[in-house]
């Protein structure tokens, strides 16, 4: 999955995506803290491709976006809405092929912008973005080439506060940023910043009204960080091997970003710094069980304002979740599965 696939729905509610082979399941707490409803399918019974991208609009609503086949060798990307975790999404609409025909060819990102219009990304056939956005009056625009080369599967897509939508990609030896000029435009290639990015950790937040930050690990391990227009810099070494998980919460009072990864010890690891500061310094606290090595993290905040880490190993099923107490610190419950 490629998105926030933990979220806070219209209603208040907690749900989650969940990849399958050949679907994507969701469910959703039936009141504050649970229990939960069991699994069922996003946009009725349509095979698809693994692999699925997820964003969220200031709306609640999410937008969710996916390849499916069409016939032999050949496959099309697919979207789907859901307004509420608790109500069904809609049935999955095709949206076409980057190159208007072809195999799949990369994880779609998705974002969602300040009117609610879903915007999906997505790697063409020459290794280049291509996009989708939906149209303010219904609909959907053309594809729209924004250019790169080479560049790696699982993009960033984000918005920031500016409603602004962006996009960031690894390519060999640099990370790629594109930025709307204004909102309802194409993105544009803004900044090719060299540094040495290990594919497929890319995850971006909107930070401040003028900013959205990038985390990404670079070769050695470490984990960086990233605002177009200023040099990278390291935060602290990277927990495990894949991306971290990364949102904004108040924490004893304090705007602060809080990150979680998978540790290499196959524990969830926390770091937290005020936003925006990483000249503050952050380290790594574990907790919870040791999860299977293909376990994914994700954090949001319920509707209390708490901090909620979830925890799924598509391999097993297994979702685990557990919330601040109401304490000073990051002190959490006992991991639940559910």
């Amino acid at each position: 999955m490629n998105g926030d696939w933990l979220i806070r729905g219209r209603d208040g509610r907690l749900g989650v995506y969940l990849p399958t082979e050949d679907a994507v399941l969701c469910r959703a707490e039936l009141g504050p803290g649970g229990p939960w409803e069991p699994p069922r399918k996003v946009g009725g019974d349509q095979k698809l491709r693994p692999g699925a991208g997820i964003g969220q609009g200031a709306d609640a609503y999410a937008h969710l976006a996916a390849w499916r086949p069409t016939k032999e060798g050949e496959a099309g990307l697919v979207h789907s809405t859901h307004f509420r975790p608790r109500l069904a999404p809609l049935d999955w609409m095709s949206i076409g092929h980057p190159d208007k025909t072809g195999d799949r060819t990369g994880t779609p990102a998705v974002t969602v912008d300040a009117q609610g219009r879903a915007h999906v990304f997505v790697r063409n056939r020459e290794g280049g973005v291509s996009m989708r956005g939906q149209k303010e009056v219904g609909g959907w625009g053309p594809w729209r080439d924004l250019k790169g080369r080479e560049v790696e599967d699982r993009l960033a897509a984000v918005t920031g506060e500016s409603g602004r939508v962006e996009l960031y990609a690894a390519v060999p030896g640099a990370v790629l940023h594109w930025r709307q000029e204004k909102p309802g435009s194409v993105p544009v290639l803004e900044e090719a910043m060299e540094t040495p990015v290990r594919a497929g950790t890319l995850q971006a937040l909107a930070t401040s009204p003028e900013n959205t930050t990038l985390f990404y690990a670079d070769d050695s391990g470490d984990l960086c960080v990233w605002r177009p227009g200023t040099k990278p810099v390291t935060l602290l070494t990277s927990a495990g091997p894949g991306p971290v998980a990364a949102i904004r919460c108040q924490l004893d009072g304090h705007d602060c970003t809080l990150l979680a990864q998978r540790s290499a010890s196959g524990r969830v690891a926390f770091a937290a710094y005020p936003t925006e500061q990483e000249s503050a310094g952050a380290w790594w606290t574990e907790s919870g069980p040791q999860l299977p090595s293909d376990a994914l993290v994700a954090l949001a905040v319920d509707e209390d304002e708490r901090v909620v880490a979830a925890t799924l190993s598509p391999s097993t099923g297994q979702l685990l979740v557990t919330r601040r107490k109401d304490e000073p610190g990051l002190a959490l419950e006992a991991w639940r599965e559910v």
